[in-house]
């Protein structure tokens, strides 16, 4: 027994056979080559462009641009720095990716409802609607968007008139735009004042049903609250804003807010598409919901609406929301198609004419990755504290 003793002892001692020794190792070893990797990596790209004559770093960014954006949400002209344009162009991804992720999550949760409706009607179109586009690539229905609907649109002087004093065209959207007088800012402190009016008394009303089991009007409370407190407020301070219409002068209109096509086709394109797979997110997240909830809602006297508000739907997210993470990052990345439509996102403007024009194809394309990843982050940061807000305590 003695000898075997000593054979366990030694295999004890051996580092060899050490699992924590190995495995520290092993990740040394590891991290060891991905380091030398990534010095190999960057150690052949300079190499290859000291040997195009290429100049490397960061100083194309203050150069004069040279070019000009059809769309930008700040001033910009072509003697603008390449920095400048690089800050429209993200500007331009983020108001795709905000609109879009808002637009594509209001249709899928409609549609997914929809889906689960009693009336055969409804949930045909909704079925239809979810299997023909979620079956299209998205490329070809930016396309289509654009090519086909908005491209034969008649031109301006021919432009179909929309309620409102809007315009449709082949050159775009125009709506009519405020034109902010003195004294306007009264009305914004009181539509400031109702919303947060109104998230007090939602709090308050959700305290108050799981209190008492009695509902509030919350909701109805809260929107007449965000309507009409800055409305009286508005007309008591004279109308400080008037809205600027857009008119036909020469060839084309001038004045209110013009919303280009390509802008438009991005946004239907990424919209309808994405809200297709968060309709199916939407009525698996339904249907994971034991039965027995419902039916235990209606035996409290619930109508069928506030039990798919108040019971159904804050006990399906739990579901929802992780792949619904993923669809907000795909509708983000997806954006990165513009180029194929002419929108100057910023894969258009930084990773595109600017690239072409300096030359600084590691920086720019470097640059342009980084942007996506650090959006991508902050987007499933945000969603994931959702998560945990919306997530539901167990006793």
């Amino acid at each position: 027994m003695a000898p075997d003793r000593g054979v366990r002892g030694a295999a004890r001692v051996s580092p060899l056979y050490d699992p924590k020794i190995r495995g520290i190792v092993f990740q040394v070893l590891l991290a060891i080559g991905v380091v030398a990797f990534f010095w190999w990596a960057i150690d052949n790209a300079r190499e290859n462009l000291e040997r195009a004559n290429i100049a490397s770093g960061f100083d194309f960014l203050w150069s004069r641009a040279g070019f000009a954006i059809s769309q930008s949400l700040i001033d910009y002209t072509p003697d603008d720095s390449y920095l400048r344009s690089f800050f429209v162009g993200l500007i331009n991804t983020l108001l795709v990716g905000v609109i879009g992720v808002f637009l594509a999550s209001i249709i899928g949760f409609i549609v997914g409802i929809a889906r689960l409706s009693r009336n055969w009607l409804v949930a045909g179109i909704a079925g239809v609607y979810v299997e023909t586009l979620r079956n299209i690539p998205v490329l070809l229905q930016l396309l289509f968007w654009y090519k086909a609907v908005l491209a034969v649109l008649p031109g301006p002087r021919q432009a179909v008139e929309l309620p409102l004093g809007s315009n449709l065209s082949n050159r775009g959207l125009l709506l009519p735009w405020p034109d902010v007088e003195p004294g306007f800012g009264a009305t914004v402190v009181a539509l400031g004042v109702a919303i947060v009016a109104a998230i007090g008394i939602s709090i308050w009303a959700r305290r108050r049903l799981y209190a008492t089991g009695q509902t509030f009007p919350a909701f109805w409370t809260g929107l007449g609250l965000i309507v009409f407190l800055p409305l009286l407020v508005f007309l008591a301070s004279g109308s400080p804003l008037q809205l600027m219409y857009p008119e036909l002068k020469g060839f084309n209109f001038v004045g209110g807010l013009h919303i280009q096509p390509e802008f438009v086709a991005l946004l239907l394109g990424l919209s309808l598409y994405t809200a297709t797979f968060i309709a199916e997110i939407v009525r698996a997240g339904i249907l994971a919901v034991a039965k027995g909830q419902s039916e235990a809602a209606f035996a409290l006297g619930m109508r069928q609406g506030p039990t798919l508000r108040l019971v159904i739907i804050p006990q399906a997210m739990r579901v929802i929301i992780p792949p619904l993470t993923n669809q907000y990052l795909n509708l983000i990345k997806n954006s990165s198609l513009a180029v194929a439509v002419g929108y100057p996102d910023l894969v258009s403007v930084f990773a595109g004419t600017v690239l072409n024009q300096t030359g600084q194809a590691v920086e720019a394309i470097t640059i342009t990755m980084l942007v996506y990843l650090a959006i991508s982050v902050a987007t499933s940061l945000f969603m994931n504290w959702f998560n945990r807000r919306v997530a539901l305590v167990e006793r």
